[in-house]
């Protein structure tokens, strides 16, 4: 593409005051996915990546939290004839015969006023495309949009854009938890809590050997949004599981517990929601955790049916009917009294891979932990 054309990054409102990560993090994620890029600048809060291939580097970016859209954009002068006109040029080379689209132009013009922009393009579009009876449709109901960002300087005509997964700068917060991982649930609570800004150290519970294969299958997802090349994750072996989830949740925090203290982490994560669990069961979890020095944290308090939004972009859309499944669940309620005994058995099977980001990662692992696949 010509040197005018940029991915450019538009941050999430929660990205805005950490802008500068946010470019150290998209420089690590385009090295970390091999993808050549040149200079990356900025046009007040937009970021602008010189890319090689714009297609791959803003997929690759996109891995990324705290970016609420990624487009891949011509730069010309802030001027409005010039604006209506690169539309209508761009806007003609993607229509199809037939199709709808829909002008939005957005951001701080000078001398003159977005709306005047859209119907201007709008009507210079119809003209131009009579021939395949392309026509306008509604912000609602359209085949493609056209997309326009006007800076103080610049505007920007997309030529391709995707929403971003929103959220904070990966690990802006500085600080590190200690997630736990047994089922699609749990992994949506060790995403969000990447979400939200903390760097974590994944740790991976399995009763039978054939569940590893679907937790890889889920890991392969996330590893690629953590900024690493490789990462050491510790597999253990819960034999006394069962299919109790708030057992399962009282057991495995006494697990979590000893990892953080031993690695001094302090924060835990707690994968519940007061939407699901009831909250006397989760204060006994904080409790729990409080009591072993460290501070609880739940990524899902206060998430409701948006957790499927969140399952799909990640790619796990075949995960949503588990999930399903386990919201349904019914929550029953024990008194469960785990020995210190049955808590180190589990420490004790403990099995750590290094795992390396790559189209071979799910059999070297199972190659590692000898398990057949």
């Amino acid at each position: 593409m010509s040197n005018d054309t940029f991915v450019i990054v538009f941050p999430s409102l929660f990205a805005e005051n950490n802008i500068s990560l946010l470019v150290r993090n998209i420089k690590k994620i385009l090295k970390i996915q091999n993808q050549n890029f040149g200079k990356i600048s900025r046009d007040g809060n937009l970021i602008l990546v010189d890319a090689n291939d714009p297609v791959f580097a803003s997929t690759s970016i996109n891995l990324l939290f705290g970016i609420e859209q990624i487009v891949i954009g011509k730069q010309i002068k802030n001027n409005f004839k010039t604006v209506v006109d690169e539309i209508t040029r761009v806007g003609s080379s993607l229509l199809l015969r037939g199709e709808k689209f829909y002008v939005s132009v957005n951001g701080n013009p000078k001398g003159y006023v977005t709306k005047d922009v859209e119907l201007s393009a709008t009507s210079s579009l119809i003209e131009s495309n009579k021939k395949i009876d392309a026509r306008p449709g509604t912000e609602e109901k359209h085949d493609k949009l056209l997309f326009t960002y006007i800076t103080k300087s610049n505007a920007y005509v997309s030529i391709f854009n995707d929403k971003g997964l929103d959220g904070a700068v990966n690990n802006s917060q500085n600080q590190k938890v200690v997630c736990g991982i047994f089922d699609e649930f749990s992994a949506l609570a060790c995403l969000e809590t990447i979400k939200q800004g903390f760097e974590v150290k994944i740790v991976v519970f399995y009763q039978k050997h054939k569940e590893i294969v679907d937790l890889l299958k889920i890991l392969q997802k996330i590893l690629p949004r953590i900024l690493k090349t490789s990462s050491e994750i510790e597999f253990y072996n819960v034999p006394t599981f069962g299919s109790n989830l708030t057992t399962k949740n009282t057991l495995l925090l006494k697990v979590l517990s000893k990892i953080a203290t031993k690695e001094k982490i302090s924060h835990v994560e707690l994968p519940v929601s007061p939407l699901l669990f009831r909250s006397d069961f989760i204060k006994k979890l904080q409790i729990s955790a409080f009591e072993n020095g460290l501070i609880p944290y739940i990524p899902l308090s206060g998430i409701g049916s948006e957790i499927f939004d969140n399952a799909r972009e990640i790619g796990l859309e075949k995960s949503v009917v588990k999930i399903e499944s386990v919201l349904r669940k019914k929550k029953t309620y024990q008194k469960m009294k785990f020995t210190d005994t049955a808590v180190n058995a589990i420490l004790n099977s403990k099995k750590a891979v290094v795992v390396k980001l790559g189209p071979n990662m799910l059999h070297e692992v199972l190659d590692t932990l000898q398990v057949k696949h």
